[in-house]
């Protein structure tokens, strides 16, 4: 049975934070990625609130979240994960990251590990300092708005081929839409911390479950932005880790797969 998700705002010295929350138990902070907003998690969310207590945050620059005034890092994202938790009354709670999401995920682990019960990673995309550069590139410059309109329709065909021609391109558009004209802002933070992630997750100490789909990484591929050598290194540098992988899942398998999805993470929280 669905559980109904309320939507609040986290009033931050950068802004306002906006967050959805449903159900009750324990909880479970759900961390989305790039250009998306929390709405990757609207399949989810109402699910998997019937068993947990369940918060979803839009990363400040994008989704109904204020832009920060400062390009932010990925410590930064860690840290309004955190005042969220505190805003809430939480002590410790498990995070589920999405590629942008698990990159801050890790981090959280890493520099608050009294906070994190169970840490679970979902399509993490390792990139080379090649990839790094194109990133910050695209990142820095943002979606630019044309006056002939075209790029609505450029957003609408970015990813038909995965996602087709319905409401969840609808969705991911919108998401496109409200970060244009200024730097995105969590690329930028990954960008940044993309490198250097391999050491600071050796110090991830909890339970971690790196979740993907076997087909996730196709789309980053085509536009040269992930390479499949990169891929191994998530497994190999933390320590008590468990892997799955979902057949048919890509990198917006969260919204196309929620029940397959749900099933693997209260497996995992629950074991």
């Amino acid at each position: 049975m669905s559980q109904r998700i309320k939507r609040a705002f986290l009033d931050t010295e950068d802004g306002q934070i906006l967050y959805r929350i449903g159900g009750e138990g324990e909880p479970i902070l759900l961390l989305h990625m790039t250009p998306r907003s929390s709405d990757e998690f609207q399949e989810l969310m109402p699910i998997l609130a019937a068993k947990k207590l369940v918060i979803a945050m839009d990363l400040m620059g994008l989704g109904d979240s204020d832009k920060p005034s400062r390009v932010y890092s990925v410590a930064d994202y860690a840290k309004t994960a955190i005042a969220l938790s505190d805003e809430l009354g939480i002590t410790k709670t498990s995070i589920f990251g999405s590629l942008t999401g698990a990159y801050i995920a890790g981090e959280v682990a890493v520099a608050y590990p009294e906070r994190v019960e169970k840490l679970i990673l979902c399509n993490v995309v390792g990139f080379d300092a090649e990839e790094q550069d194109k990133i910050l590139k695209r990142y820095s410059q943002g979606y630019q708005i044309k006056e002939d309109g075209s790029h609505l329709m450029e957003q609408w065909l970015a990813r038909v081929n995965y996602i087709g021609n319905g409401e969840l391109n609808h969705r991911c558009v919108l998401d496109d839409l409200k970060c244009f004209a200024a730097p995105v802002y969590p690329g930028l933070a990954v960008a940044n911390y993309c490198l250097s992630a391999q050491e600071r997750f050796r110090l991830i100490k909890c339970p971690t479950l790196i979740l993907s789909g076997d087909k996730a990484l196709e789309p980053l591929e085509k536009v040269g932005l992930a390479k499949a050598e990169n891929q191994s290194w998530l497994k190999e540098v933390i320590p008590n880790n468990q892997r799955i992988q979902l057949e048919g899942g890509n990198l917006w398998m969260v919204n196309q797969m929620p029940e397959e999805v749900l099933k693997v993470v209260v497996d995992f929280l629950e074991k």
